[in-house]
């Protein structure tokens, strides 16, 4: 006699693992940990929400109570160009981009030294190095502005990719010192013996494996220049190149607010930022964990 098997529910056998072993249900605490972070993203990616929301919703249910318009409309999108925001966004990525090459052409090279060698007032420099970074653009405006006009660099990209580059350096320097540190000399010493010289070794094998510390302090380098305000403002004038940051401002004047072009821009403003960082996020968490676990 044969003997027939039932076969098992669908429901078991979706619970099954490849292994064979029921897979278990997440426990409530991380269930509850994973709705806490849920909502806490949430939070922070309201005022995003909103902006959009707003950027799309017409004139005329501007001040409505509604939370989604009746009628969105991407006209504030098409229109703002005329304005000349096109011309600020090249000049923003320009200022932005040019800070952040010199600010890794001067910290690798800093930041690797001071990582392998040991001299006299190593750690005084270091510590001078990261007291620049407690110093604002803000109160030190009045003498930025005076050297620039000294120079005749008013209304110049150079002005603003000098200024991004000097007060972003620090970190730089210090985030990749730590990073180079890191690094074994061992590994070093094994490119020169197999006939690398100093710089080879260098480019060859320790930069690529500081890659994650370099592109973290590449993004934050371009973000911290791109946000820019007040120095842009100071150092331009209206006839001059205007960057995004500062463009943007104009949508608010002194008895109205152009909402719409004003939340259209600002959303135009976080685009390039969201594509860098989606492109090089691996690495930026990679760089910013480095020596967390020995």
């Amino acid at each position: 006699m044969t003997t027939v098997t039932a076969p098992a529910p669908a429901s078991a056998a979706r619970r099954a693992n490849k292994s064979g072993t029921p897979r278990r249900l997440p426990k409530l605490r991380t269930v509850c940990l994973a709705g806490g972070a849920y909502l806490i993203g949430l939070f922070f990616l309201l005022p995003y929400i909103e902006m959009v929301v707003t950027a799309v919703r017409p004139g005329s249910e501007l001040h409505d109570r509604n939370l989604l318009p009746s009628h969105p409309t991407l006209a504030s999108f098409l229109n703002i160009w005329s304005t000349g925001l096109g011309s600020s966004l090249a000049t923003s990525l320009e200022i932005a981009g040019g800070a952040t090459v010199l600010v890794l052409l001067v910290a690798i090279p800093a930041a690797y030294y001071t990582a392998r060698r040991n001299f006299r007032g190593k750690w005084i420099f270091l510590l001078l190095v990261l007291i620049t970074q407690m110093f604002q653009p803000t109160a030190m405006i009045v003498g930025i502005y005076q050297q620039f006009v000294q120079f005749n660099m008013i209304d110049s990209i150079w002005s603003l990719i000098l200024v991004n580059a000097g007060f972003n350096m620090a970190f730089a320097v210090w985030i990749l010192n730590a990073y180079f540190s890191a690094i074994p000399k061992e590994i070093e010493e094994a490119a020169i013996v197999d006939g690398c010289s100093r710089i080879g070794a260098m480019f060859r094998v320790i930069m690529p494996l500081a890659a994650p510390g370099i592109v973290t302090a590449l993004i934050f380098t371009f973000i911290a220049a791109w946000n820019e305000f007040i120095v842009a403002l100071t150092l331009t004038t209206q006839s001059g190149p205007r960057t995004l940051t500062v463009k943007i401002s104009n949508f608010v004047g002194e008895y109205n607010v152009d909402w719409q072009h004003l939340f259209a821009g600002s959303v135009i403003a976080t685009i390039p930022v969201i594509i860098l960082f989606a492109l090089i996020e691996g690495k930026v968490a990679s760089g910013l964990t480095a020596g967390a676990v020995k």
